[in-house]
């Protein structure tokens, strides 16, 4: 084409065939086509670093919560009672699993349309969400408006919630929350208030997308129907009890057992010791000591009316008066041992 001609195309040089080998025959493999495409040059994907690599990072470390898995297990047959009484049908609730993930990550796989309910922690003053999918919110529907049991529920796609199902996915998700927070008071005693339903995940960010949750998933059989519902707690809303959910049974101390500490206070009241009423005392030379005989006086610079030292192990506690006493030797304190003792 002459260069006359321009239609505002630019040049461009294509990649130098591939040399083929006289040995190769009439041979194209596929690292051929590739060097003819330009597609034998792969750039390198840059490693990340850093800050960067830490926050962007697929791989979760994080601690197992084992009390936080009891409180759902005994929230489970609690819920349960409770979704009977409500529905009078034939319901089974199971524990699928408490995990961690990404609060963002968790907020992308929510399958739509589904129902976000936002509650607050009152004590902890922070925020969690119970996301419902829709098999579930059907289910729950359809049996409190008196469906017949043991059919499937009528999905209508393309609309959304109206209230009045609103309202009764709500009342269902209190419930839960009101078994979650009786099965956390063996915890802490936690008052948990639902605050409002979100059908759309964008206004249920009540964390930030790489900040870490726990997610307690729950499976709810009505007869046929049903579906899941999972609870989400921010690690940053659990904080104010993440060293009682660390604990591996109910009651756990580290470093410190009542039993023991109980067994030990009794036994050191009932220990028995030696009192010591000290008469007084006086420096002597060695010379003297050996010289003592029988009959000889030492004098100790005492009076008669003068309080002695009462002491134990060594250890002055408080003074005291000698005596007599039913024809023994007897002592009445004038100080009070548990106020130590004065010089």
């Amino acid at each position: 084409m002459s260069g006359g001609m321009n239609d505002g195309f630019e040049d461009f040089d294509l990649p130098d065939p591939p040399k083929v080998s006289p040995d190769a025959g009439d041979t194209f493999d596929q690292a051929g086509i590739d060097a003819l495409f330009g597609f034998d040059l792969v750039t390198p994907t840059a490693q990340k670093s850093g800050l960067k690599a830490v926050i962007e990072s697929d791989v979760i470390s994080h601690e197992r919560l084992p009390m936080l898995e009891v409180v759902c297990e005994r929230m489970v047959r609690t819920f349960a009672t409770n979704m009977r009484n409500l529905t009078s049908d034939a319901i089974d609730v199971h524990l699928e699993e408490v995990t961690s993930t990404r609060f963002g990550e968790f907020m992308n796989r929510v399958a739509l349309p589904a129902m976000l309910g936002v509650f607050k922690v009152r004590e902890w003053e922070n925020y969690g969400v119970v996301a419902i999918d829709s098999g579930l919110i059907y289910a729950v529907v359809d049996a409190l408006l008196g469906g017949r049991k043991g059919n499937d529920p009528v999905r209508i796609d393309g609309r959304g919630f109206t209230t009045i199902e609103t309202r009764l996915v709500s009342k269902m998700v209190q419930l839960a929350l009101d078994d979650f927070a009786a099965s956390f008071e063996a915890i802490e005693p936690i008052g948990v208030e639902l605050e409002r339903m979100e059908t759309s995940p964008r206004f249920a960010a009540i964390a930030g997308p790489s900040n870490i949750a726990a997610v307690a998933t729950f499976r709810v059989d009505m007869e046929g129907r049903g579906g899941k519902f999972s609870i989400v707690l921010p690690h940053a809303t659990i904080e104010p009890v993440r060293g009682k959910l660390l604990q591996r049974f109910m009651g756990e101390k580290l470093g410190r057992d009542r039993i023991w500490e109980a067994h030990m206070a009794n036994e050191l009241w009932r220990t028995e010791i030696i009192m010591d009423v000290v008469l007084g005392e006086k420096v002597m030379r060695l010379r003297d000591v050996m010289n003592l005989a029988v009959g000889q006086t030492i004098g100790v610079n005492r009076g008669p009316d003068d309080a002695l030292e009462v002491h134990c192990g060594g250890v002055a506690l408080g003074r005291a008066h000698i005596g007599q006493r039913c024809s023994n030797i007897a002592i009445r304190m004038v100080t009070d041992i548990s106020k130590g003792f004065s010089q």
